[in-house]
C-alpha cells in the first residue's frame, strides 16, 4: 500500500501558502500605542525595555498613526499619561483629559481608523493601582463598587470623544455591567466593550509598567487580577462578563495562555483577542537584538499559535513593524 506522502503539499512555497490553514492579516491586528500629556509637541521617549516602542506626544502619536495606516493598520489601542495624578485618577474621566484630546484628534485626520480605549485607573492614579484605596492603604485592597463609578465615567468620556471600542482592563467585579449601563444610558448603546475578560497577574507586564508609568507605588494587583494557576477561574469570569453585556473579550497574556484561549473558543462563541504584551514583545526584540533568534520567522510563530489557539484579534506591538515590512497585508 502507498504511504501517505505529506510532503507533496510542502513543495514549494506557493504550495504552503496555498495550504495553510491560518492566515493572519492587517484586520486581525491592534496596535498598542502611549501618548503623554506634554507641553513638548515633538516628544517622543523610546522606552528602554520595549526597544522600538516609544511614549509620544499628540503630534507624534499623529503621525506616528499616519505611516501605519499608510501602511495598512486598521485598529490601535490607546493608553494615556497624564501630567498629574492623584488618588481619585481626575484625569481619567476628564473629557479634556489625554486619551479624550487623542481620539478626538486621530477620529478627525482617520475616520476609519477603529479606535480601542483602554478603560483603567492605574495610569492615572498616584498610587498606581487601578481603582481607589481606603486612606492609608499601603496594600493595594481596591474598593470595588466606588471603582466602577469612575471606570464607567471613564468609558462615557471615552465613547463622548469617539472611541469606537472601550476595553475596561481593571478587573473589578461587576465592571461591564456597570459599563454598560453607563454607556446605554448616555446613549451609546452602539459602543461595544472589549472587556480584559481573563486577565492574570503576570511577570511578562514589567516593559509595559514602565511605559505606561503605572507600576503599582506598594503592595501588587494579585488580589484582582487572576492567579496564573487558575483555569477553570477564566471560564467564570468569561461567563459573567458575558451576562453583563461584554461583546469581545481579551485573554492577556497570550503566549503562555493559549490553553485558556483554545478552552474559551471551544466554550463561547463571543470574539476573542488575544494581547501579546509587553514582556512577550520585549524579549522576542533582545532576543532578535543579539542575534540569537531569527526575529520576524518567531514573530510570525508566535502570532499564528495564538490565531491558530482561536484569538479573532491580535493585539501586539509587532503590528506596526509587520505592516512595515509586508508580512501582513
Amino acid at each position: 500500500m502507498e504511504f501517505f506522502r505529506g510532503r507533496r503539499l510542502r513543495n514549494t512555497p506557493a504550495l504552503r501558502d496555498l495550504m495553510a490553514e491560518t492566515q493572519i492579516n492587517a484586520n486581525d491586528l491592534i496596535m498598542p500605542y502611549f501618548v503623554v500629556e506634554t507641553d513638548d509637541e515633538n516628544f517622543k521617549s523610546p522606552i528602554a525595555s520595549m526597544p522600538g516602542q516609544y511614549q509620544l506626544s499628540l503630534k507624534q502619536l499623529n503621525e506616528t498613526v499616519k505611516k501605519a495606516v499608510g501602511n495598512g493598520l486598521k485598529s490601535i489601542l490607546l493608553f494615556g499619561i497624564p501630567k498629574e495624578k492623584d488618588p481619585v485618577a481626575s484625569e481619567a474621566y476628564n473629557d479634556n483629559g489625554i486619551v479624550q484630546h487623542a481620539v478626538r484628534m486621530l477620529k478627525q485626520n482617520f475616520p476609519d481608523l477603529v479606535i480601542v480605549t483602554d478603560v483603567c485607573l492605574c495610569e492615572y492614579t498616584s498610587h498606581g493601582h487601578c481603582g481607589l484605596l481606603k486612606e492609608g492603604d499601603k496594600q493595594g485592597l481596591v474598593i470595588n463598587d466606588s471603582t466602577l463609578e469612575l471606570l464607567a465615567k471613564t468609558a462615557v468620556s471615552h465613547a463622548k470623544a469617539g472611541a469606537d471600542i472601550v476595553a475596561p482592563s481593571d478587573m473589578m467585579d461587576g465592571r461591564i455591567h456597570a459599563i454598560r449601563t453607563a454607556l446605554d444610558k448616555a446613549g451609546f448603546i452602539q459602543t461595544p466593550i472589549m472587556s480584559y475578560a481573563v486577565k492574570y497577574a503576570s511577570a511578562f507586564y514589567g516593559p509595559f509598567r514602565d511605559a505606561a508609568e503605572s507600576a503599582p507605588q506598594f503592595g501588587d494587583r494579585r488580589t484582582y487580577q487572576m492567579d496564573f494557576r487558575n483555569v477553570s477561574e477564566a471560564m467564570r469570569e468569561m461567563y459573567a462578563d458575558i451576562e453583563e453585556g461584554a461583546d469581545i473579550f481579551i485573554i492577556k497574556p497570550a503566549g503562555a495562555y493559549q490553553d485558556i484561549i483554545r478552552m474559551v473558543y471551544d466554550r463561547t462563541d463571543v470574539p476573542l483577542a488575544a494581547y501579546q504584551v509587553s514582556g512577550e514583545y520585549s524579549m522576542i526584540k533582545a532576543a532578535g537584538i543579539n542575534g540569537w533568534i531569527n526575529e520576524q520567522a518567531i514573530i510570525m510563530e508566535s502570532l499564528i499559535g495564538m490565531k491558530r489557539a482561536g484569538a479573532k484579534l491580535i493585539i501586539t506591538y509587532f503590528a506596526e513593524e509587520l505592516l512595515e515590512k509586508g508580512l501582513v497585508k
